[in-house]
């Protein structure tokens, strides 16, 4: 079974001057972990996720480990409002990590659980056409498994 088969068309994107504001709204209402980033041609140019959002708000674990921080939750909320101040184009991944619609979804999976991924963007010369998430996968493999029992 390849990507194609199974990946999502229809897609909610953002550019990189889509204000923070506006993406963590979408993160919420629709129950997005990550949100690809595209041109005005739909080249895919970044990914924005939870992660990057969250983030900003903890220590860095190098200084926790030092014993250089604590964690001020009061201090963590300002740093929200700070990130939900900032523009996309301030947080996003840049070198983005993806799929090609003819691959084998298992070969995409393993990259997905590689990367620590919940969800990738699939792209065809750098342009975006779909997204490929683990519940994609799962529900494939359900189907596949499913149907072999019943011939």
């Amino acid at each position: 079974m390849l990507v194609k088969d199974v990946m999502s068309t229809a897609l909610k994107t953002v550019n990189p001057d889509t204000p923070m504001a506006q993406v963590v709204s979408m993160m919420c209402l629709y129950r997005l972990s990550g949100i690809p980033v595209t041109d005005e041609s739909r080249k895919l140019v970044g990914f924005i996720s939870e992660r990057d959002v969250l983030d900003p708000m903890f220590p860095k674990m190098e200084d926790m480990m030092d014993g250089m921080a604590n964690l001020n939750m009061t201090a963590a909320l300002d740093k929200y409002r700070d990130v939900v101040g900032m523009k996309v184009s301030d947080l996003m991944t840049s070198s983005v990590i993806t799929v090609d619609p003819e691959m084998e979804v298992l070969k995409a999976c393993a990259k997905m659980v590689g990367n620590r991924f919940r969800r990738i963007p699939v792209a065809v010369d750098g342009k975006l056409v779909g997204m490929l998430s683990v519940g994609d996968v799962h529900k494939s493999l359900y189907l596949q498994h499913a149907k072999s029992r019943l011939a």
